[in-house]
């Protein structure tokens, strides 16, 4: 088999979870439910956050938080201050995919 196959968790409780951590990329997968979020962190690489599910409440920098909906794809560069969080009804599901692998970012 050539090929990798890797799954995720479909379910409606809080999940993270990482599902591809190679020399290439690092890919997560969060389910956050209402009024959950994630701890403030920075980036710590290319960072991109596709919705899959729900509204996304995110906050970076000093920003006015914005919310993201299904279909979004948001691209957050290296060493950005990251409030996520889930303020509404509907459950938040979204992946993250970091690239390079932080393990292997030269950033600044």
């Amino acid at each position: 088999m050539i090929e990798k196959v890797y799954n995720y968790k479909n379910a409606d409780e809080r999940i993270i979870e990482k599902i591809v951590d190679d020399d290439n990329v690092a890919l997560n997968h969060m389910v956050l439910t209402k009024d959950t979020g994630l701890p403030e962190h920075y980036s710590n690489s290319n960072v991109y956050m596709i919705i899959v599910r729900g509204t996304m409440t995110l906050q970076l920098d000093e920003q006015e938080p914005i919310k993201y909906s299904v279909g979004d794809i948001i691209n957050i560069p290296y060493k950005t201050k990251m409030n996520v969080n889930n303020f509404d009804n509907a459950t938040l599901e979204f992946f993250v995919i970091k690239a390079p692998n932080p393990r292997n970012y030269r950033g600044e």
